[in-house]
């Protein structure tokens, strides 16, 4: 028996409103549900691999991590060493980790089990000479891949 998750039937959005929206497209008139909470614009979001929860990235430095299930921000994450906005966001494969990638040139971790407010990002990684503006996990999980501004595509293991 075939099992239709409620991530095949969503697609999710982030606005310059600073607002993030599911979408069902079967009704595609109107968003599911609308989640707020940023203080600037969203310029990335990403479904985590459970298909149960989301995360977005905002020009305010701070990722939030949404669960479909309970249509809440659960976690968030912000560097108090970090003033810029996050251009992408990614979860591990596990969905453990958050990478985020930043305005800064750099592409952050944090784990997602922790309270992201009060505790600092993993690991940074860095070498880009501009901002990252992209980022995905490989689907076996060990690898991180970042592309920038500077023209380069970084692979991270």
């Amino acid at each position: 028996m075939a099992r239709l998750l409620l991530a095949d039937c969503l697609l999710h959005s982030g606005s310059c409103d600073a607002t993030a929206k599911l979408w069902d497209w079967r009704m595609p008139a109107v968003p599911a549900i609308t989640f707020q909470g940023h203080d600037s614009d969203i310029n990335s979001v990403s479904f985590c691999p459970s298909g149960e929860a989301f995360v977005t990235g905002s020009d305010d430095s701070t990722c939030h991590f949404f669960d479909t299930r309970c249509l809440l921000c659960i976690n968030k994450f912000k560097s108090e060493r970090t003033i810029c906005g996050i251009t992408s966001v990614c979860s591990s494969a596990s969905g453990r980790l958050l990478f985020c990638g930043m305005d800064n040139f750099n592409c952050y971790c944090w784990d997602m089990c922790k309270d992201g407010m009060t505790c600092s990002p993993l690991w940074a990684l860095t070498g880009h000479e501009n901002r990252v503006s992209c980022l995905d996990v490989c689907r076996s999980g060990e690898c991180v891949c970042t592309g920038s501004w500077d023209t380069l595509i970084k692979s991270w293991a």
